[in-house]
Formats: C-alpha cells, structure tokens, sequence
C-alpha cells in the first residue's frame, strides 16, 4: 500500500490527532466567483427541463412549509452537537445540483417502505460486496474496530489497490466504491432527503446507533440500508453523523474548526472521504510552510459555494437558534 494510506489507516486505528489548535475557518467564501459546477450536474437539470434556481427555490420551499421537517432537523443537529444550517446545506445542495426534491416528505417514506420490499443487493460484475471484501487486498481493515474505520479502510483499498486497474485478470471501473458496488439502480444515485450513498450510511452505522439508537446496518442486507436511507426519520440521523464526521475530521487532523462555515461541511459532504481529504491539505500546508508560504484553508467548491451564497435566507430557517 501506498505511504499516504497506510498513514490514514493508522491514524483511523489509534485515533491519533494532530496536537495543534484548531484555526476557525471564519463564515463565507474564499472564492470570489462559484467553481466551475461539472457537467454531469448540469445535464442532469437540463434533462428534467428545469434550472437550479428552480430546484433551489422548491427545496426551499419544502423546508419552509414542512415545520415537523424543521423540528427533526433541529433536534437530530441537537443530538449531535452541529448547527442545524449543516443539514439544511447538505439538503439544499443536494437537491439543488444533484436531483429534485419531493414536494411532499409523505412522499420519502412511502419509497422507504417501497425499497424494504425490493430485492436487490450491492454488487458489481456478478461479484457481491461480500465477496469482493473477503479479497486479501483486505485483509488489514479487518483489524479496525467500528464501521467507520473499517468501511474508510475498505474505500481507501479501493482506491489504491483496484479503481481503474486490472487486478486478477479483472478490469475495474474508474468510479468511486460507492458507485461501483452500491448503487445497483444506475450509477450516480443517491437517496433520500439527504441524498445519502448506501457506502456513507455504512459508515456512520455504529456512530448512528450509539447517538440515536438505530439498528446497526449490515451491508449483506441491501433492501434494509435502502430503506434507512430514503426514511427521512432514519435518515436525518446518517446525514447528520457524516457532517459531524467532517468536522471533527478538519479539526483533528488538518487543524481546522470548519464548525461555523456550512459551505465547506457542504463541500465535504458532497465530495465525501473527509479524513482523506484533511491529510491532503495536511500534507499540502506542510510543504507551504517549509516553503515559507501561508498555510491554504480548506475551500468550498461549487456546491458549497452556494450554500453560503445563500446562507442569510437559509439561516431564517431557524431564526431560535443562535451560536
């Protein structure tokens, strides 16, 4: 394996932490102009003849018709010590640049119950995930205890050992783990009012169920993770374990308090592998300073961007809530 995973993973297994004081990332933008926002996004909103305004001004409009939706917000945020406008960010985002949102969240549980009954499993290529784990290649993250280590393990092997490369005379797709093996409906889906990824809500299993109290996820037991995820009362939970992954990510390993800026929580929620991602700019802020340049605070991208573009009207949302 590579210096920079077998790091990751040993850092996953003693929870070592960086030992500085975390630096604020303050409100706001670092960009003065939004990144360029992919293709794929953009297809997708021109497909369902619609624009991102219009995605944007529906979703809105959910959270603000919906008071129950605003109060699960609000006490699953106070459940895991975040600011409810993480949430609402990764909600907007998501169904702003990802797909439309439901007019109604009747809606969500009604597929919820729809994806319990469906008989589908998580596998690519004839070959279950099961299986593909049980591949030696895997072997070291079966030493890590819980499911977040494990299953970050698993997606860093992924990444290293078979995304894009012929392994055992098998050719392996260039996508994410996430993609390949738990997206069966078609590649690119992700569910729910949060727009979970099976893979994501894998990960905050055990988090999920030490705060809330969910039942652990199993990932041989497809139909049930499905269902989680597109049941807002059981998914709000994943959505906001992930945010609160990232944060902590930033602070213990990058230096970062990214607790008050919902745009880079957002970023991170949509581009996923936070640890990862905070020992990249890590390592890049290292070599700067040796390089006697300022260190590079984490950056939002397209879609954090927007949620803090937005961030005044998405904060009226929750007008009781203060820092």
């Amino acid at each position: 394996m590579k210096l920079r995973m077998l790091l990751v993973l040993a850092c996953l297994a003693l929870g070592l932490e960086t030992g500085l004081a975390a630096v604020l990332v303050p409100e706001g933008n670092r960009n003065a102009k939004q990144p360029e926002i992919p293709y794929g996004s953009g297809s997708r909103t021109k497909a369902a003849k619609t624009t991102y305004d219009a995605k944007y001004e529906r979703v809105l409009k959910l959270l603000r018709n919906d008071e129950q939706l605003r109060k699960k917000i609000e006490t699953t945020a106070r459940d895991y010590g975040i600011d409810p406008i993480h949430i609402v960010g990764a909600i907007v985002g998501e169904h702003t640049y990802n797909v439309d949102v439901y007019d109604r969240l009747q809606t969500y549980y009604v597929k919820a119950i729809s994806y319990l009954r469906s008989a589908v499993d998580f596998r690519h290529d004839g070959e279950s995930v099961d299986d593909f784990i049980k591949r030696p290649q895997f072997d070291d993250c079966n030493e890590l205890n819980g499911s977040y280590a494990t299953w970050t393990c698993r997606e860093a092997v992924w990444n290293e050992e078979f995304r894009g490369k012929v392994v055992d005379g098998k050719k392996f797709p260039d996508d994410r783990f996430g993609a390949v093996f738990f997206q069966p409906f078609y590649a690119g889906q992700t569910f729910g009012i949060g727009q979970l990824n099976p893979l994501t809500a894998l990960q905050m299993s055990d988090h999920v169920h030490k705060v809330s109290g969910l039942p652990k996820l199993d990932h041989r037991r497809a139909a049930q993770v499905y269902k989680t995820i597109m049941d807002p009362d059981l998914s709000l939970p994943y959505v906001a374990a992930s945010l609160k992954k990232a944060i902590d990510a930033y602070d213990r390993i990058a230096g970062y308090d990214i607790s008050r800026n919902p745009g880079i929580t957002a970023t991170l929620y949509n581009v996923g592998e936070p640890d990862a991602r905070a020992y990249a700019l890590k390592s890049e802020n290292a070599a700067r300073r040796m390089r006697g340049q300022a260190p590079r605070m984490p950056q939002e991208n397209y879609y954090g961007w927007f949620v803090n573009n937005k961030l005044e009207q998405l904060r009226e949302l929750f007008p009781e809530v203060t820092d």
